[in-house]
């Protein structure tokens, strides 16, 4: 299992080399790799079992709790044909689509990068490597998103994708890590074998608030999901692969996957109601003002993932059935119409949906796959949509009190949908050919069998759809507890249910007849653009910019001395904030030693070359007043039997000295002195610091000491490091890494220091 997963990851690194050597013949070649992993999950279909799943444990990091297990199920098998199938197709598709791309091979390095990262979150069984995978999501959609790097909007695009889906991973990471603490462990099969002690803990609503943005943020639920209109910047395999089929569904899957972990609870259900319920109807509603083909697909998309959140959340038998059989029934015909418009925009060189009409005379197997995805959207009979319809408006029917809101709500949001699945499936093909098109041909089969195929599986699970009896029972047996069996057919009697099919054909074709897409439309929706989530994200984040530049400038100005000023009164206030709690002094004055002549004089020093360090007028009078201080200090070492700590102030004061002189050279000469009120500044800033640092000194001496620590470095210095130094062990054993990152740090400053004395700031200047 790990071979399988890790496998897109290992190809990608083969990127490179292979790209020298067989350029043309990649495109060839890698479709195996997503083809060879579909078949190997597939033999799994026929074994898998409701209530039950396959373990694959490896070893990572155990002392820590994170392993590379990984769980199959019916779910996570459910995500991984998804990701392998399509993936399988679109990398076929790829090869033609970008055929001559001069960077051809590194996309499909992303797509193998992506495909595994995705396998890897949907079987991951411990919740950290699920969040590693969780991000390299996020990375490697980055990278594809903006593909066509040259263009600003692919990058922009590509930031705001990342941006959003980052911030989202983030929180998650806390949600993820809190549960694991809480439940102690991190497998996520061992915090299913006792779910109440998460729902019950006095943390649980602030567990599901952090998984609950992470999951909105990556399946674009509102107000997160102006990032996914953005991401269509990407090429057309990428709209197909990521935004209709795998990364958007990474949200639905963490949701769905800890529903019987998390959910069940007001909390949990009615959240995902509201936050599903307003995005599938704000997001249906918009792909109605839209011309261009793929914009029109990302907001039905958005839709769609509002409704997946929307059934989580009621949470009834019907309900999670019919969020299940729609991931499934989604991931079909939304490929099949992403894969179609980009045949369009492939074969004609636009995907304005109000010049397009009568393809199909030049393209009948492409007007087939858009027929057939546009009915199987609209939930038309015989196809797969139409019986997972019925199961949604079954689970909203029988939902009590609110049954009539929520079904009416779900309603409107399929009647939407089937006005503009059919714009993107059916318009471009039907009417008269338009004189610019009369050259447009059929292209090459590996741009429309992938959409032919998908649809084809649309129309056999649509007339057959007991096919799907068993394993959409041990999908939905990891969603929900309730033993009944599940049983799929196209009719059940005429009821209610029935009806309200029927409502939504007939005004569905309706508002299809009389709504003609325009571009007068769009502009009547631009007028609210100000209030739109986007906007506001883009406002708040120049907010953030300016107020960051004013920050920046503020503190951060240049001058050392503010920097100075800065750090010391920072660590004044929060040493005063400490002595509100009162001083904690009792010297016993019969324990301290008498003052010796020799340490009285090197006292008197000290003071003296304070003050003249104070106010002498000169820069070389400050710095030797100040190398007295420092050699003073070490004076002290050795009254106190310190000899090695003398030796090294005595080296380090004299190489600060040293270069404080180097650099006095370079710098102008004093034109002014500080003003009175500067050094009065300066003077109450110092000794309010030095008072404060004085006093939290002396608490330490009245501090019970513990030598626990020191014991063992006296006792193991000799006997695991073979020195009798107990300091120099220390420094270059026991904390060897810890030295050598500060003498890297020392020789970082050093060479710094060195380029600012050889910066010339006036190069054309001539001596």
């Amino acid at each position: 299992m790990i071979i399988a997963i890790l496998s897109g990851f290992i190809l990608a690194g083969f990127t490179p080399l292979l790209s020298r050597y067989a350029k043309k013949v990649i495109p060839q070649i890698y479709p195996l790799l997503p083809l060879g992993l579909f078949l190997y999950f597939f033999q799994f279909v026929f074994g898998i079992k409701a209530e039950e799943f396959i373990p694959f444990p490896y070893e990572w990091i155990p002392s820590y709790g994170i392993d590379l297990n990984f769980r199959l199920d019916g779910l996570s098998l459910l995500f991984a044909l998804l990701i392998t199938g399509i993936g399988t197709l679109v990398f076929f598709y790829t090869s033609y689509y970008l055929k001559g791309h001069t960077y051809l091979d590194r996309f499909y390095g992303y797509l193998a990068m992506f495909m595994a990262s995705m396998l890897g979150l949907v079987l991951s069984d411990n919740l950290i490597t699920m969040f590693v995978f969780w991000e390299l999501t996020s990375i490697t959609s980055f990278f594809l998103i903006g593909f066509n790097n040259e263009e600003a909007s692919s990058r922009k695009s590509a930031m705001t994708a990342l941006g959003i889906t980052g911030l989202g991973g983030l929180v998650l990471l806390g949600g993820l890590i809190w549960m694991g603490f809480i439940g102690n462990s991190f497998s996520f099969t061992e915090l299913l074998s006792s779910p109440e002690i998460l729902k019950e803990h006095s943390s649980y609503s602030w567990i599901i608030f952090l998984i609950f943005i992470g999951a909105f943020t990556k399946s674009a639920q509102f107000p997160f999901h102006f990032w996914l209109p953005g991401a269509m910047k990407a090429p057309t395999p990428v709209s197909t692969y990521l935004h209709s089929a795998t990364m958007v569904k990474a949200g639905i899957y963490l949701l769905a996957r800890f529903t019987p972990l998390l959910g069940d609870t007001l909390l949990w259900n009615g959240t995902l109601i509201v936050v599903g319920g307003i995005t599938m109807v704000y997001a249906a509603a918009h792909s109605l003002f839209r011309t261009d083909l793929k914009s029109i697909l990302a907001y039905s998309t958005i839709s769609a993932l509002g409704i997946l959140v929307f059934l989580i959340g009621v949470g009834t038998k019907e309900a999670l059935l019919g969020a299940v059989l729609f991931i499934l029934t989604h991931a079909l015909y939304k490929a099949t119409l992403f894969l179609i418009t980009g045949i369009i925009d492939h074969e004609t060189g636009t995907r304005d949906v109000t010049r397009l009409a009568g393809l199909q005379k030049v393209m009948k197997p492409v007007a087939f796959a858009g027929y057939v995805a546009a009915f199987s959207s609209a939930g038309i009979p015989l196809f797969l949509g139409f019986i997972s319809k019925e199961v949604m408006y079954e689970a909203t029917f029988h939902f009590g009190g609110y049954a009539i809101v929520l079904t009416s709500l779900l309603v409107l949001t399929k009647i939407f949908l089937f006005v503009a699945g059919f714009w993107v499936g059916v318009k471009p093909f039907t009417g008269n050919l338009p004189e610019p098109f009369k050259k447009v041909h059929l292209p090459s089969p590996l741009l429309w069998v992938p959409p032919v195929l998908m649809a084809t599986l649309s129309v056999i699970f649509g007339v057959f759809p007991f096919l799907l009896d068993n394993f959409m029972q041990a999908v939905y047996s990891n969603l929900s507890t309730d033993p009944t069996g599940i049983h799929l057919a196209i009719w059940h009697g005429f009821h209610w249910i029935i009806v309200l099919s029927l409502l939504t054909l007939v005004l569905g074709f309706g508002i299809y007849y009389m709504l003609k897409p325009s571009e007068a439309l769009g502009k009547k929706v631009m007028r609210f653009d100000s209030f739109a989530p986007i906007q506001l994200s883009e406002n708040l984040g120049n907010g953030f910019g300016a107020f960051a530049k004013y920050w920046t400038g503020f503190f951060q100005n240049g001058y050392l001395r503010n920097y100075v000023i800065t750090i010391l009164l920072f660590l004044t206030f929060l040493a005063g904030y400490r002595l509100l709690y009162g001083v904690n002094i009792h010297l016993d004055w019969s324990q301290i030693s008498q003052i010796t002549p020799s340490e009285f004089i090197v006292v008197v020093l000290m003071v003296t070359s304070i003050f003249f360090a104070l106010f002498a007028s000169t820069r070389t009078g400050v710095i030797v007043a100040l190398g007295i201080i420092g050699l003073a200090n070490c004076l002290f070492f050795l009254y106190y039997s310190a000899p090695d700590l003398a030796m090294t102030q005595f080296s380090i004061d004299t190489l600060t000295v040293l270069l404080f002189m180097l650099v006095l050279f370079r710098l102008p000469k004093n034109k002014t002195f500080s003003s009175k009120r500067i050094r009065i500044r300066d003077a109450i800033l110092s000794i309010l610091f030095g008072t404060l640092i004085s006093v939290l000194a002396l608490e330490v001496f009245e501090a019970p000491s513990s030598s626990e620590i020191s014991d063992y470095y006296a006792e193991n210095a000799y006997l695991l490091a073979k020195g009798k130094n107990v300091v120099n062990v220390i420094l270059v054993d026991f904390r060897g890494f810890d030295t050598m990152v500060e003498s890297v740090v020392l020789v970082i400053a050093a060479l710094g220091v060195f380029s600012l004395l050889k910066l010339d700031l006036n190069p054309s200047k001539k001596d």
